[in-house]
């Protein structure tokens, strides 16, 4: 891989800085590298490769020159910014939601459809947080058995609402352990030892019940496997969690594939680790799943109420393969 002149829009952020880490870790060919952000972080330094890189304030002609931008700087300063780095012939990788449901945009997961990358016209769409991880463990049982309808519940961690809901959990937390009220400002209710099943944190509710967070695991899942027949619902939730993301995924399928051989089917999987040894307390838990880039799936078993059903549980750090490490895996098959 020839060595890139790279970007990183809005790199003061979670997962901007992750995205810097992940860079690093897995060695990507950088010829050159600038940092992006909005003018409130100017004068600020980040580090990479033990270099200090002054933060540049985000602007039109910030990508001349640059090969290919890894953008997290939210929805609407990619909408902004992200076509005028396409048209200084830069390649856009967006985590954000604004362009992963535009039809022109490639929504890309590199373990489930990685044929879409080359279909880009300098924007491809990193998917949400909580429909990656699933969808990595959905494909290879989508291939042998043909999934007609998910059913998927979410235990989403504070981290995925960035920096300042992270600080909101630890604070409140101690709060309330000293038996003072917890208090809340990120979130509608009071995070510390509490479940809100209400993500995002603000104008949340569609006209049909469902959060936007939901309705996004619902067309993305149809984007990305190719399938707009598959049937798909879903709760999210917030949780008392720093980091990782945990799934409760109910599967149904044409043909039927037993537990055991999901789990052999999964076990070759890209990306995909099974742990799934429950009489001695085996499962993936977020804590474990915190740092690493794999997605954790286990407590696979079959769905007692349903003869071509299959119940598991599925966990992956929210900031990595939920964000920042798909990024730079698609940035790698560029």
């Amino acid at each position: 891989m020839n060595p890139r002149v790279v970007a990183v829009a809005g790199a003061t952020g979670v997962v901007g800085r992750q995205m810097l880490k992940t860079l690093e870790d897995r060695n990507y060919p950088i010829k050159s590298i600038k940092v992006l952000a909005s003018e409130r972080s100017k004068g600020k330094t980040l580090t990479f490769k033990g270099e200090e890189l002054p933060v540049e304030v985000l602007a039109e002609n910030s990508f001349k020159g640059v090969e290919v931008a890894l953008f997290s700087a939210g929805g609407g300063t990619s909408k902004k910014f992200a076509p005028f780095a396409a048209k200084d012939g830069c390649v856009v990788v967006d985590n954000s939601s604004a362009w992963r449901m535009d039809p022109e945009v490639p929504l890309v997961v590199p373990e489930v459809n990685p044929h879409d990358i080359p279909k880009h016209k300098g924007i491809i769409a990193n998917p949400n947080c909580s429909t990656i991880q699933m969808v990595v463990v959905l494909k290879p049982l989508h291939d042998a058995a043909t999934i007609t309808r998910v059913v998927v519940s979410t235990y989403q961690a504070v981290s995925g609402a960035g920096s300042a809901a992270i600080n909101e959990l630890r604070e409140a937390s101690l709060r309330a352990l000293n038996g003072e009220d917890p208090g809340h400002t990120v979130f509608p209710h009071p995070i510390a030892f509490n479940c809100i099943p209400q993500i995002p944190q603000k104008d949340a509710f569609t006209d049909n019940a469902y959060t936007s967070e939901e309705m996004k695991m619902v067309h993305e899942t149809k984007k990305i496997m190719g399938d707009p027949s598959i049937r798909i619902t879903a709760t999210t939730v917030r949780v008392p969690v720093f980091n990782s993301h945990s799934e409760s995924v109910n599967v149904e399928t044409v043909k039927k594939l037993t537990a055991d051989e999901a789990r052999v089917l999964l076990a070759k999987a890209p990306g995909v680790v099974v742990v799934d040894d429950p009489a001695n307390q085996l499962y993936p838990l977020a804590i474990d799943a915190a740092g690493k880039w794999d997605t954790y799936v286990g407590r696979i078993r079959d769905d007692i109420s349903h003869p071509r059903a299959l119940d598991m549980w599925i966990v992956s750090d929210n900031l990595l393969k939920g964000a920042a490490l798909n990024a730079v895996q698609i940035a790698e098959l560029l």
